[in-house]
């Protein structure tokens, strides 16, 4: 018993389902400090994350070091799961059918089994483009003198693919570029203490732009709600409705400047959000978790989900 003691490392099972977010507030109490207090990312990963944010408010410095960050789910394994078209032609056809058989081996090509791309797109489900997510930065407002740190894993095509953000957002940033190649070493084939990293930037941005669902922007939503005493600027798009005006071949420019501007809009009013009963208190730690006020800078910015 000792020697596991002295080791000082727990394994956690996963649970988090298995109890109600309705829980009574002593638990709730709990939670929070579990989730924003006690559970902390490792030293190596936490110190290079917030040197990637001094750097990034280096770079941001003629906006008064604020940056805005992107999580882009554009992965090959997303867009394969997604079974969505984009615009890769053949190529991108035998890649992703090769991509489906590697990682779900038969799950997409099983007998009876109909997938409609057109149908999932039209319901929001489909990744958004490297392409569109800028498209819809700028409709919102955002220049080319934004300063957007981009989380993301290898993005599918890349060269392709980002060349229009780039073009749009000549200011984009990604671990990639502010870090060198030595320090990413130790991480570079670990995709969750990737995903720390990229995290802990996100974490301190001004806004955060969330494009896809799943733990990531979850966790960062409620983890900047914590830290900002309940208001936080995040952008979560209205897929369906992105669907319509991406499709829309004969929309201009003002009309979709217009839309992108509402879409903007309705989320900087939902900036402070009470949890309702069955919400995840991940996502709404309002007003469970806030019954810390006035704590360190030091301590919020070393606690991580």
């Amino acid at each position: 018993m000792l020697r596991h003691v002295q080791l000082r490392v727990i394994r956690i099972s996963p649970f988090a389902n298995r109890l109600s977010f309705d829980a009574p507030p002593a638990v709730q109490r709990l939670r929070c400090l579990a989730n924003y207090e006690a559970l902390r990312f490792s030293s190596p990963i936490l110190t290079l994350g917030e040197t990637l944010v001094a750097r990034m408010k280096e770079r941001s410095a003629s906006s008064g070091g604020k940056y805005v960050s992107v999580h882009l789910r554009f992965e090959e394994d997303m867009v394969a799961f997604s079974c969505c078209i984009f615009d890769g032609g053949r190529q991108e056809k035998f890649d992703m059918e090769a991509a489906r058989e590697r990682g779900w081996r038969g799950k997409f090509t099983k007998p009876g089994r109909i997938i409609r791309p057109g149908a999932i797109r039209i319901n929001g489900k489909c990744p958004l483009t490297p392409l569109e997510v800028g498209l819809m930065l700028r409709g919102m407002g955002f220049d080319r003198n934004t300063s957007i740190y981009l989380a993301s894993g290898k993005i599918y095509d890349a060269e392709r693919n980002m060349a229009p953000l780039f073009e749009m957002f000549p200011l984009l940033q990604t671990k990639e570029m502010l870090a060198s190649p030595e320090e990413l070493a130790p991480y570079q084939n670990y995709s969750s203490r990737m995903a720390g990293i990229d995290y802990t930037v996100c974490l301190h941005s001004e806004v955060f732009v969330t494009t896809q669902g799943g733990n990531f922007p979850h966790f960062l939503m409620g983890h900047r709600r914590y830290l900002y005493g309940g208001h936080s600027k995040t952008i979560r798009p209205d897929k369906r409705k992105l669907a319509q005006i991406f499709d829309n071949p004969s929309i201009g420019w003002k009309t979709f400047k217009r839309h992108m501007l509402n879409m903007r809009s309705h989320s900087d009013s939902k900036g402070f959000e009470l949890k309702r009963p069955n919400d995840s208190i991940y996502s709404f730690p309002c007003p469970d978790c806030m019954c810390r006020i006035g704590k360190s800078e030091d301590s919020r910015s070393a606690s991580a989900t």
